[in-house]
């Protein structure tokens, strides 16, 4: 079973909120509001920061929030990295021509 995500949210050394995106995006922006520290929203499962549009009221934030995609969960098994497996053999080839040696 999956558990809601969590974010947290920064104004410099101090912390702001924590919780799902939505609660936090809105503590974000009152703290962007009246702070002259820059505020700093990271994704806790991840630690990757989380890019706000802090612009008009906190109603025109929220409304930002759920027209952008999350980032695609990876997929179960090992990931495609795009390597095709290929027969490797340390003999030499029959049919090289090689270099004949002249004196």
């Amino acid at each position: 079973m999956d558990q809601p995500a969590t974010f947290t949210a920064f104004a410099g050394h101090q912390g702001l909120a924590t919780g799902p995106l939505q609660a936090v995006a809105v503590a974000a922006k009152a703290a962007h509001d009246q702070a002259q520290e820059p505020i700093l929203v990271f994704d806790d499962a991840t630690g990757r920061t989380v890019e706000l549009d802090f612009r008009g009221s906190p109603e025109d934030v929220l409304a930002r929030l759920s027209t952008t995609d999350s980032p695609p969960k990876p997929g179960r098994g090992r990931p495609k990295l795009g390597v095709t497996a290929r027969e490797v053999t340390l003999l030499p080839r029959r049919n090289c021509a090689t270099p004949s040696r002249t004196k």
